[in-house]
């Protein structure tokens, strides 16, 4: 999901590097990107067992995605720092290593049965997150053709959407299930937490021992100066491009994080039924990444973009006017068009960008916290009024999405 930045020298694609095989290390990433999913998306399971167990509103729920996605913006640019220091096989090892610590803080806060101390452990697991994606993206692009980078980005985050599709349904048989069992709201994720530490632990000592090609912290796929420009900021793509990837996290978090409760209250269901659902949502990211692979290499990426985004409009609109099961598989299919949102939005941000590459990166990289802001927004929203006004803010997110693919990408010249 998230954007890296890509650490300092600008080089051009070798003949050596073309005919390199990166498939190990492309499979490698595939289980990282499976795992990052997973958990991000669990927390969409801990938004309603949370606002459940502790008697919260939903703009307190919505702190659970609030904390998590802070850490993008107050920690890409650091993240991007240690990764140019240390290396991006060290700096996946790392935050494997980073995140399972947050995990283990799960248990000491399911004993002492405080909110904020859950608030907290999920801070410092998505520090791991943050230096994952920040190690992981950049290598993806520079792991064969520059001319492919977009779709092969796009493919493995479709192997990231299998994880994705499989959290709602392991929250909903772990942790949800069990809320009624247990005697404080704390107790049915002790022990899921535990285990996904345990398991990030063995993913670190793995990839620290795998021989990973030894591409430069530094490289990139795109090459070549940017001249007549005074920094990053004087790219319109650019600047116009962070709030695009602010408002797709922001609209993407928002529709995963209320869905259960959505689904629950329009459909008269159990959360634990209800979050059934939701693998759904990530399920169609999943069919629409491995789709937008293969599209995206014939289709113009701003076109399939724009589309998108339309036909994601008129999906949020049609649950405002309907109910029951129209609505809530209206709301699921947004998610097929969110497939492809992320890698092209980004992609289409650093065209032309040549050595100014790095710092972009950093800067699309904190756009992510747009997940925290535009998620306790519309908590907010349904606390004060309905769930047909509160889905009014991820509808703005995409018609920003629409005008980006139309006109927004283009640079000064071009538009």
């Amino acid at each position: 999901m998230a954007g890296a930045p890509i650490p300092n020298a600008v080089v051009s694609e070798s003949a050596e590097s073309r005919q390199q095989n990166y498939t190990p290390a492309l499979l490698s990433l595939a289980v990282l990107y499976f795992m990052m999913g997973f958990i991000t998306c669990l927390n969409d399971t801990l938004v309603p067992f949370f606002k459940k167990g502790f008697n919260l509103t939903y703009s307190q729920s919505s702190l659970v995605q609030f904390y998590f996605f802070l850490t993008y913006g107050l920690m890409s640019i650091p993240a991007g720092r240690i990764v140019e220091k240390v290396g991006y096989k060290q700096g996946m090892v790392l935050g494997f290593g980073v995140a399972a610590l947050g995990a283990l803080l799960f248990f000491p806060a399911s004993l002492l049965h405080q909110y904020y101390l859950f608030l907290a452990a999920l801070f410092i697991v998505a520090i791991g997150i943050v230096l994952l994606q920040v190690a992981a993206n950049p290598y993806i692009t520079v792991l064969g053709p520059a001319q492919t980078a977009s779709s092969r980005l796009t493919l493995i985050q479709g192997v990231g959407s299998i994880g994705t599709t499989t959290a709602p349904l392991f929250g909903a048989y772990f942790i949800l299930a069990r809320l009624e069992e247990s005697t404080t709201s704390g107790d049915a994720v002790r022990y899921p937490y535990l285990g996904i530490a345990a398991l990030l632990l063995a993913i670190a000592l793995v990839v620290s021992r795998l021989n990973l090609p030894a591409i430069p912290a530094g490289q990139s796929a795109e090459a070549g100066p940017a001249p007549n420009q005074k920094g990053a900021f004087s790219f319109r793509n650019l600047r116009l491009g962070i709030w695009g990837l602010f408002f797709y996290v922001g609209a993407e978090v928002s529709i995963g994080t209320f869905l259960t409760n959505y689904i629950a209250d329009t459909l008269t269901i159990s959360e634990n039924e209800a979050n059934s659902f939701v693998s759904f949502y990530w399920g169609s990211m999943l069919v629409g990444r491995l789709v937008g692979s293969l599209l995206l290499q014939s289709v113009k990426p701003s076109r399939v973009l724009t589309v998108c985004a339309v036909v994601a409009i008129g999906l949020i609109a049609l649950p405002v006017s309907t109910t029951g099961n129209v609505a809530v598989w209206s709301m699921i299919a947004v998610g097929l068009c969110n497939s492809i949102m992320f890698a092209t939005i980004f992609s289409l941000a650093v065209v032309g960008l040549g050595p100014y590459t790095t710092q972009a990166s950093g800067l699309l990289s904190t756009a992510i916290a747009g997940g925290a802001i535009v998620s306790f927004c519309q908590g907010w929203l349904i606390d004060h009024y309905n769930w047909s006004v509160a889905f009014m803010l991820p509808l703005v997110c995409y018609s920003y999405i629409a005008f980006y693919g139309l006109n927004g990408y283009k640079s000064a010249a071009q538009a």
